[in-house]
């Protein structure tokens, strides 16, 4: 089980913006991408989730942008489970450039556990909570 999930990724050309930095949109994007990877990583794929019928969605997203990053920079993506309540959880993000160690993006995600044929929420499942371990603030990267 992964508590403080990593996802790496070096930023692409089609990712800069009229600024030449990484557009802010596309921070969204990556968050989500590490919220997937993590959630497969624990073993539950979208495909999985798909096949129950059951899953997450964003209900609101708080994106902090400290620094800029730029084309053929990495970037790791550090997310974990902040709270997991009976049909809500809270995932927090930090953005960070290994090669200074600099913070670009703090960010929290409401995610609210639905039942995916009509979208009503739905208590999360023993099965699912149980591969997810939750990250107290103290215990959060720092």
């Amino acid at each position: 089980m992964h508590r403080i999930y990593e996802y790496r990724h070096l930023v692409t050309p089609e990712e800069i913006d009229g600024l030449g930095h990484v557009n802010n949109v596309v921070y969204l994007k990556w968050l989500q991408d590490a919220a997937v990877a993590h959630s497969t990583a624990n073993g539950w794929s979208g495909r999985r989730y798909r096949e129950m019928k059951i899953g997450w969605v964003a209900r609101s997203h708080y994106i902090e942008y400290l620094q800029p990053a730029f084309v053929d920079q990495e970037i790791v993506v550090q997310t974990w489970i902040s709270t997991l309540q009976k049909v809500k959880s809270l995932r927090k993000y930090r953005i960070i450039r290994p090669t200074d160690s600099e913070l670009l993006v703090r960010a929290e995600t409401n995610w609210a556990f639905v039942n995916y044929e009509n979208l009503t929420p739905r208590r999360i499942p023993e099965e699912v909570a149980s591969c997810f371990s939750i990250v107290p603030e103290q215990d959060e990267p720092a």
